[in-house]
């Protein structure tokens, strides 16, 4: 049974009141996708819908938002094309071979040449990815499958460091059977109770290990996520002096750990646009490990937060266009 949200908030510490609330609605959106899996719906998705066929009316919610939470790859072809029927299959098996690290959607240019001119296709088989709501070329023709392999090796690789995107929950058994998986009980409640208690005393370390403890057997664990998140950001501001790290990130625009902490007191403090657009900004400005520092904090932001909130959606968005 999926777990009802516990109370993560630290009295007295810091205001926390967006945050908390954003993380509850979080929670809220795990319950419904938990319950529509109980009822043979969302959750984890059967390999039968990892390939998607998209038009132009469809374009919007089923590419550009789904490339939110999993990259999307595009296979641009016709009925004609030769070349499209060897290319086709081979990239519908790879859809499933990879297990939801990336969703396939067919588009037939035929029926869709709107989106071909906006892509700029010249011939079919084109194949793209739209990652974080940003278009990226890949290959075009029929190419064999290991060049296919090491280029969506890379693309995976690129949508997980650079936007956090870890793909799709795939279970072929539920699909097959109809039924739900077993979710693993045993200590998970006593160790999310442990770790809720020890956030709510301010035992900022105690929680961090508590909730690591659970994430260990159960890596997606939503509740034990968002609380490991908040329960970082808490311990990284604990010791900051608010009215120094704002004077400094005023003062000094380049300087990157100024600018980091200044977005997590945002954060803190329910300013969430701010603290995002700010270290958009600064992986704009900047370069190398720098800009790998913001881009990292932006996303364990993002994982406080929750990705359903559409403020992480156009951050996302954001930090795509300056990354490309």
């Amino acid at each position: 049974m999926q777990q009802q949200p516990r109370n993560m908030s630290v009295s007295g510490a810091v205001d926390l009141a967006a945050v908390k609330a954003a993380g509850e609605a979080k929670a809220k959106a795990e319950q419904v996708r938990a319950e529509a899996a109980r009822q043979g719906g969302g959750g984890a998705v059967s390999p039968a819908s990892l390939v998607i066929d998209v038009d132009e009316a469809g374009f919007e919610r089923d590419v550009l938002m789904r490339s939110n939470e999993v990259p999307v790859v595009i296979d641009f072809w016709a009925e004609w094309c030769e070349p499209c029927k060897q290319l086709g299959p081979l990239l519908e098996r790879l859809a499933v071979d990879y297990n939801g690290r990336f969703l396939l959607a067919k588009i037939d240019v035929d029926a869709n040449q709107m989106l071909m001119q906006q892509f700029g296709i010249q011939g079919i088989p084109a194949v793209f990815a739209v990652v974080a709501g940003q278009a990226l070329p890949l290959f075009q023709g029929a190419a064999p499958e290991a060049q296919i392999r090491a280029t969506l090796d890379q693309l995976i690789q690129v949508a997980e460091d650079r936007f956090g995107l870890t793909g799709l929950a795939v279970d072929a058994d539920a699909a097959a059977e109809g039924v739900r998986p077993a979710v693993p009980a045993g200590p998970y409640d006593a160790l999310l109770e442990a770790a809720a208690q020890a956030l709510d005393a301010g035992d900022l370390g105690g929680a961090v290990q508590a909730y690591k403890n659970v994430l260990v057997d159960d890596p997606t664990n939503p509740e034990a996520k968002l609380g490991l998140a908040q329960a970082e950001l808490l311990s990284r501001v604990q010791g900051l002096d608010a009215q120094q790290v704002r004077k400094s990130a005023a003062d000094n625009p380049d300087d990157v750990r100024a600018q980091i902490d200044a977005a997590d007191l945002d954060l803190v403090g329910g300013h969430v646009n701010d603290a995002f657009g700010r270290l958009v900004e600064t992986v704009r400005r900047t370069a190398g490990e720098d800009r790998d520092a913001a881009r990292v904090r932006l996303l364990e932001l993002f994982e406080v937060v929750g990705a359903e909130d559409s403020r992480v959606t156009a951050a996302r968005t954001a930090l795509a266009r300056v990354l490309f």
